[in-house]
């Protein structure tokens, strides 16, 4: 939107948090997942139809052999360097996996009508990410091989002027005509929103269940839902005014992901697979996690290099890490989950701490065996009642 209407970075952020509020207020999950059907058929379509258009402009050198080589601009594809090897181990492991952790994922799969349906969704989305990702990547391609000074743009190239961050919707509006810009900037945009309603509806999701259900559980439905309301205005405005600490907003989104990955997907694999967790080791991994990435430091937020892995090297009077620390911090927070929680569940257990302490009931009850039978009918019952829960389906499809 800047580079159309040539406004302000601060506007445009503004324009569009305030649409996707509006539309997210009033429809809640319906107009989140139908916007993002529109959105998504736009950017896949869209982004296609100016693909020709780029790459048949013919102020390019050729991008195979711009790739490796010093054009007009440095390669687009660089050397992967020895020492960076271990960072792109990192940041490859984050953008697969560590996504998986995201509350919006988790509100789409849960939403499908059945196991089947999400497994099925899951897989083709991961097709269409590929797909997806193709016209972006060959359009950047282009846009590192062009002779900016011989288009409409001029030069220096965008590179030189800080506007690499928008150098699509700039080689959209200087390499395609008119219908194609239009076209291709409605893509853009999709996929903009797409993301920022579905993180506005999980977010306000979370607090309304987790936290103000919890204090008012008498709470009505009707009440919920204002409070699922207001809480989108809230947490948009707030996003909003977050992302004026940075000129880009992928880098809240790469942060968004680093964190995910470092501190709940932890959690999320110890719910989900290891039985002996429970909430005294989720705290314990939580701060864990929290207290080891930010040792580790973040360029990206200002955070000196405390703690220094493998590697650390001294760049300029400032600590670089060349380790994976990402991952080295989600596994310590995986393996404090998993010592606390054994930990909490012997003591406990054992009876070395007072059972008034267990704030989360980690203790086992055991039955005693009785004479007369009962407890083996009881025992029945229970295991019956075990199995009806473990065998409906994940949602209740009924009208």
């Amino acid at each position: 939107m800047s580079v159309i209407l040539d406004l302000p970075f601060s506007v445009c952020i503004w324009i569009s948090a305030s649409v996707a509020i509006i539309y997210t207020v009033l429809g809640g999950l319906y107009s989140v997942a139908y916007t993002d059907v529109i959105q998504l058929s736009l950017v896949l379509s869209s982004m296609w139809l100016c693909l020709p258009f780029v790459l048949t402009s013919g102020v390019y050198t050729d991008i195979t052999t711009t790739a490796f080589n010093q054009t007009y601009q440095a390669p687009w594809i660089s050397p992967l360097q020895p020492d960076k090897i271990g960072r792109w181990i990192d940041e490859f492991i984050v953008m697969s996996v560590g996504n998986l952790a995201f509350q919006d994922f988790h509100q789409r799969t849960l939403s499908s009508s059945s196991t089947a349906t999400a497994r099925t969704v899951c897989f083709l989305a991961a097709g269409f990410v590929i797909i997806l990702g193709i016209p972006s990547v060959l359009i950047g391609a282009v846009a590192a091989s062009t002779d900016w000074n011989s288009t409409s743009y001029g030069s220096p190239p965008p590179y030189e002027r800080g506007q690499a961050s928008v150098v699509l919707p700039i080689t959209l509006q200087h390499f395609t005509p008119t219908v194609a810009f239009a076209f291709g900037i409605g893509a853009i945009a999709g996929a903009v929103m797409s993301s920022a309603d579905s993180f506005l509806l999980s977010a306000t999701t979370i607090f309304t269940t987790n936290i103000y259900q919890v204090i008012r559980s008498q709470a009505s439905d009707k009440e919920l839902q204002w409070v699922i309301r207001i809480s989108i205005v809230v947490s948009g405005l707030a996003g909003t005014c977050i992302t004026f600490l940075d000129h880009s907003v992928m880098v809240f989104w790469i942060l968004g992901s680093d964190l995910t990955y470092s501190i709940i997907f932890p959690q999320l694999i110890c719910v989900l697979f290891i039985e002996v967790s429970n909430g005294y080791g989720a705290i314990a991994g939580y701060v864990v996690g929290v207290v080891m990435r930010v040792l580790c430091g973040e360029p990206l937020l200002g955070l000196p290099v405390i703690l220094c892995f493998p590697e650390c090297t001294l760049e300029d009077g400032v600590y670089v890490q060349r380790s994976p620390v990402k991952t080295i911090c989600m596994l310590s927070a995986l393996a404090s989950i998993v010592v606390f929680s054994y930990v909490a569940l012997l003591l406990f257990n054992k009876g070395i701490l007072p059972e008034e302490w267990d704030v989360f009931k980690v203790k086992k009850v055991v039955v005693p065996p009785m004479q007369n039978g009962v407890n083996g009918s009881n025992k029945t019952n229970v295991e019956n009642e075990n199995d009806e829960s473990t065998s409906e389906p994940m949602l209740d499809t009924r009208c």
